[in-house]
């Protein structure tokens, strides 16, 4: 076929669902990435296959070819079904917590980003297996391209973004906090359930241990973090430093 990339196919967003055809269970490509979402719910990535989700849907295997070319292209409509939720928040009626505005003037833009953000939080904490896929490869389906957009158009109007550079730079450092703190949480939540450790049990274990390393006086800076620090919420955290990236974003570069 001769498309506009050459001889390679046409990526899945643009090409033409299968014409339907006379079969007990109809099919399309929403159909699929929702029924391959369930299952990554359910059982991780590691879990997913062409065969489970044919079953899934009670058809055969090499009908779900008609629609999906590969895993890749599978995978590509299910995290762009992730990104359509997200970008629900590019809508009005979407707030912020109080003290979240800043300066003056930054209203707008930072109500916005903000939306998306725990929007994107609150996405990955549903669909772990989306968190794994962040940071990869480009995601370029037509709702991640419309997170993208609002993003990028929200953070353009901050104070101290001027200009195209400064704006990738600001994409940069916020996808880079996004990524490492999803993944993050993300992963203390699994080996917790995995290990069924408890944070009670886990200080029970390792306690002893810990108590016997810090006061040999080699740590002073830990011990203080362990002894009098708080225990500190994972919403709360993900957004105090979500905050403090957006200030830094936002403060006047230096000469």
């Amino acid at each position: 076929m001769d498309t506009p990339y050459g001889s390679v196919p046409l990526p899945v967003w643009e090409r033409p669902e299968p014409a339907p055809r006379a079969a007990p269970v109809s099919l399309s490509r929403a159909k699929i990435a929702a029924a391959a979402i369930r299952l990554a719910d359910a059982h991780g990535l590691d879990g997913l296959s062409v065969r489970k989700i044919a079953q899934e849907l009670g058809v055969g295997p090499m009908r779900l070819y008609d629609y999906v070319l590969n895993r890749s292209e599978l995978l590509d409509l299910m995290v762009d079904a992730v990104y359509a939720q997200i970008a629900d928040t590019a809508q009005p009626g979407h707030t912020t917590q109080p003290g979240d505005a800043g300066q003056a003037g930054d209203t707008g833009w930072r109500a916005a980003v903000l939306a998306i953000v725990h929007r994107t939080r609150d996405a990955a904490l549903d669909h772990e297996w989306f968190a794994d896929l962040l940071g990869a490869r480009p995601h370029l389906g037509p709702h991640a391209l419309a997170v993208g957009e609002s993003t990028a158009a929200a953070l353009r109007q901050a104070p101290g973004v001027n200009g195209v550079d400064a704006l990738q730079r600001a994409l940069g450092a916020l996808n880079a906090f996004i990524v490492g703190a999803l993944r993050r949480e993300i992963t203390e939540r699994r080996t917790a359930r995995s290990t069924g450790t408890e944070l009670s049990a886990w200080q029970a274990t390792l306690g002893p241990y810990l108590t016997r390393m810090l006061e040999t006086g080699r740590y002073p800076t830990i011990a203080q973090l362990v002894t009098d620090g708080a225990h500190l919420d994972a919403e709360e955290t993900f957004h105090h430093n979500l905050i403090t990236i957006l200030d830094g974003i936002t403060s006047r570069p230096r000469p």
